[in-house]
């Protein structure tokens, strides 16, 4: 089953969409929102499958799915949490500026809180008022939870994932070492992120999900050239349901609740990068400083995971660089 949230108001209006992704149907009278899915779940997931199962079988008013219309799946969350699961992205920006990584960080996932009320659609520009901070995309894979208890192990965990997505999670990369410093975590580096078209059941990934790892490449392009395709299944330090128990150790984590895997990234990045920062970690470890600029204004970048036979699994994000004009 493929969701997705048509813009509509602050909070979207739920749709079912095939899985070739070019047919939706309404699910108003199921749930008007994919928010108020989630809050009921298990009462309501029956009745949204076989809504989904009737549109695959051409048994229910459908029209074409514009992903260009839809704002992200959940426009408004109630939390955001992303992880830094694949360590050895840390371990290589860490290495390009000299430091250690202390061993703790492979033992301990590194998860900070986002700002879930700043999610934009697929196709909504990247709105940012200087080049100079440093813009960089970052290429993630999302899971969305239903209530979870705190004090919940992995194990237990691995039941209350009920959907799965990717994200460009955008990064100021010239403001973060400032916020850094304060010790106090990120905010004004983190300004927005983009989620694509649509989230998908675990049972619509097939074997390419195994209940805590996604195992597909996941394709990051920029002005129509490759960055990178590493496989979100490999490297991945901490595992989703490892990521939710870390944050549900002393709270408990609301239906809608979003965890990110943060950068994917493989050991040694045969198959490229999902973030500008590492490649230019990369050149500065092989020639001593970076050559590939951050994004500009105008430039756009496409973010997609494709399945066995070529096709997109969860539609694009595609979206432009806008500089941001502030109020006067």
């Amino acid at each position: 089953m493929k969701l997705a949230s048509l813009k509509h108001g602050r909070d979207g209006q739920l749709v079912l969409v095939s899985r070739d992704l070019t047919r939706c149907c309404d699910a108003g009278d199921i749930a008007p929102t994919l928010q108020a899915a989630l809050d009921d779940w298990a009462r309501l997931e029956p009745a949204l499958a076989d809504r989904a199962a009737a549109l695959e079988a051409g048994l229910v008013a459908s029209r074409d799915f514009d992903p260009a219309a839809c704002d992200a799946p959940l426009p408004r969350a109630y939390h955001w949490a992303d992880g830094s699961a694949y360590v050895t992205h840390v371990e290589l920006v860490r290495k390009a500026r000299g430091a250690e990584l202390p061993q703790s960080f492979w033992e301990d996932p590194l998860v900070y809180m986002g700002a879930s009320d700043a999610f934009i659609g697929p196709h909504d520009p990247i709105p940012v008022e200087d080049e100079a901070w440093g813009i960089d995309f970052e290429a993630e894979v999302v899971v969305v939870t239903d209530d979870v208890p705190a004090g919940v192990t992995a194990e237990q965990a691995v039941s209350h994932i009920k959907l799965i997505g990717l994200v460009n999670d955008v990064s100021l990369r010239n403001l973060i070492p400032g916020e850094l410093a304060k010790q106090f975590g990120f905010y004004q580096s983190k300004p927005w992120t983009s989620f694509t078209p649509v989230l998908a059941t675990p049972e619509e990934l097939g074997s390419a999900w195994d209940g805590r790892k996604l195992h597909l490449p996941l394709h990051a392009v920029l002005n129509g050239r490759q960055v990178g395709a590493p496989n979100a299944g490999v490297d991945m330090t901490f595992d989703f349901p490892t990521l939710i128990a870390h944050c549900a150790k002393s709270r408990s984590l609301v239906a809608g609740t979003v965890i990110g895997s943060g950068t994917v990234s493989n050991v040694g990045s045969e198959d490229g990068s999902c973030c500008l920062a590492e490649v230019r970690c990369l050149e500065t470890i092989a020639g001593g400083e970076p050559k590939t600029p951050f994004m500009q204004f105008g430039d756009r970048i496409e973010i997609f995971m494709l399945d066995g036979d070529g096709n997109t699994i969860f539609g694009n994000i595609d979206q432009r660089v806008e500089r941001y004009l502030p109020p006067r």
